[in-house]
């Protein structure tokens, strides 16, 4: 960022694109809240469009995981490469290759005529996602070095990261039910189109003054990992734990996953430098991420469910149930980032917010099947909002305080990865314990309740409150993780920002 005594001299080309970046920084701040929420978006947005592309496109049940699963693996086995490249290349030339990257495999998608052309296309969108992602997130923390607005535009960012999800539901709602499932890839293009011109227009150069060399082994063998993680979670989601190819794909992944520690430990110019995940604060931060991953997915797939198969709603309906959660959550992160974060520091604002997503969990576990939403899910989701906001905001904030610029792309890379790998595991872990306990239920109950559909709603609703009580664990074990892995005091300053604030 420009200091008072950069500003003061003869204009030179960097210091005056910098200066105008900084005078812009509000602006810059939307251009990156729209191509934080594409990205995120699209992790749900297609969910709802999935029925339909089935019955255009003719492909089987079996089949459909992989239009999820494509977007998934793409983007969580390429981030911290994206990450890399951003610090390389120069950030904003990462974010407008990743916005139009993305625009485009978003439009062969919404042109598929078979089922191959809609998952390559799906892979594509996690390809430049993965470029897309660390560039927002490292000019997030480039572009604003005062600790009071940094707080505010990490709410905002945070917000965008926590509620992006539930807003997917609503939109792929609305496309799906009044214009056509193709629409939930098409409106990339007008988001992509806003967001390309702003970055054009409005966010300065960054290039790191240090260019080390790409650290390809690292690349390759955390890339390979991160996939075998993220297949071997997808494919127990559809064949369960005991399934051969679950157990050979995590095994490879956790073995892979210790090599590349091992050679980051060992090179010169790591893809991943320790430094990065070593420090206390940091990784605790990258766990809360991780947590928030699992929890937050459970909250979006059950409650789907529950309010679409038990109570009735609409696709619409569904998306619009979710938007008090994201309004609280908006309000919490920007809260707790700009006015509680700056005074009583990371520790107890992520161990409060974990705890009381846990308690909006328990809330959840009290749904029967003649629960209405006004009495027993909305107070729930009011609760996980509030929990939400006050720990995925100073979370996303804490895990890249204090690196030095050359890292910050690469330490936002791996909040995503955290987030992404997070939600893979959630999935497939809540959604087999589920399964597992409807089956249970409905063996134990088979001569007690006469009507078959009336055992399988009341087996589907058993399920649903078994996975809540799991993430409500989940988010409980985050609380007590931040509260002791995370130091007390306020958040550290990088290196290269303390003569900044010194002006």
């Amino acid at each position: 960022m420009s200091t008072i005594n950069e500003l003061d001299a003869p204009a030179v080309e960097p210091e005056s694109a910098q200066a105008r970046h900084h005078r812009l920084r509000w602006v810059v701040l939307g251009v990156l809240g729209l191509a934080q929420l594409m990205v995120v978006l699209d992790a749900t947005i297609v969910n709802i469009a999935l029925p339909h592309a089935q019955a255009d496109l003719g492909f089987d049940n079996a089949d459909r995981q992989w239009i999820v699963t494509a977007y998934a693996l793409a983007f969580g086995s390429l981030l911290l490469l994206g990450g890399r490249l951003s610090d390389l290349l120069g950030r904003k030339t990462t974010l407008i290759i990743g916005l139009i990257g993305f625009a485009v495999m978003s439009a062969v998608g919404g042109a598929a005529v078979n089922f191959e052309m809609l998952v390559a296309a799906r892979a594509g969108q996690g390809v430049f996602g993965a470029l897309l992602a660390p560039s927002a997130l490292s000019l997030l923390t480039t572009t604003f070095t005062d600790p009071a607005e940094r707080g505010r535009a990490f709410g905002i960012f945070g917000a965008i990261a926590g509620g992006g999800g539930a807003l997917g539901l609503l939109l792929g709602g609305m496309l799906t039910e009044w214009a056509d499932w193709r629409w939930c890839l098409y409106v990339n293009l007008v988001i992509a189109a806003i967001a390309l011109v702003g970055a054009v227009m409005f966010v300065g150069s960054h290039r790191s003054e240090h260019r080390p060399r790409l650290d390809i082994p690292g690349v390759a063998t955390v890339s390979v990992a991160l996939f075998s993680i993220v297949y071997g979670f997808s494919n127990a989601e559809t064949n369960g734990w005991a399934d051969w190819a679950t157990i050979s794909w995590l095994v490879v992944g956790a073995v892979l996953l210790a090599t590349f520690v091992w050679l980051q430990s060992r090179t010169d110019h790591a893809l991943l430098p320790l430094r990065v995940i070593g420090d206390r604060t940091r990784g605790g931060a990258y766990l809360v991420v991780f947590i928030v991953g699992i929890g937050m997915f459970g909250i979006f797939l059950f409650l789907t469910y529950y309010l679409q198969q038990n109570l009735g709603f609409s696709p619409i309906r569904t998306g619009l149930a979710f938007l008090p959660m994201i309004g609280v959550l908006i309000v919490t992160a920007t809260t707790s980032t700009g006015i509680l974060l700056p005074r009583f520091g990371p520790r107890w604002l992520m161990t409060a917010g974990m705890l009381t997503a846990a308690a909006g969990m328990v809330l959840l576990t009290q749904i029967t099947e003649t629960s209405s939403y006004a009495t027993h899910v909305l107070p729930a989701l009011l609760v996980m909002g509030l929990g939400l906001g006050a720990s995925m905001a100073p979370a996303m904030q804490g895990a890249i305080s204090g690196v030095s610029s050359e890292d910050a792309g690469v330490a936002s890379a791996t909040v995503n990865t955290m987030q992404q790998v997070g939600g893979s595991v959630g999935t497939a872990l809540l959604s087999t314990i589920a399964a597992s306990a409807a089956t249970s239920y409905a063996a134990e109950h088979v001569g007690h309740v006469a009507d078959p559909n009336q055992l399988a709603m009341l087996a589907a609703v058993h399920s649903y409150t078994t996975a809540f009580w799991v993430a409500a664990a989940v988010f409980a074990a985050g609380g007590l993780i931040a509260a002791l892995l995370i130091p007390s005091g306020k958040l550290p300053l990088a290196a290269a920002e303390a003569p900044t604030m010194a002006h």
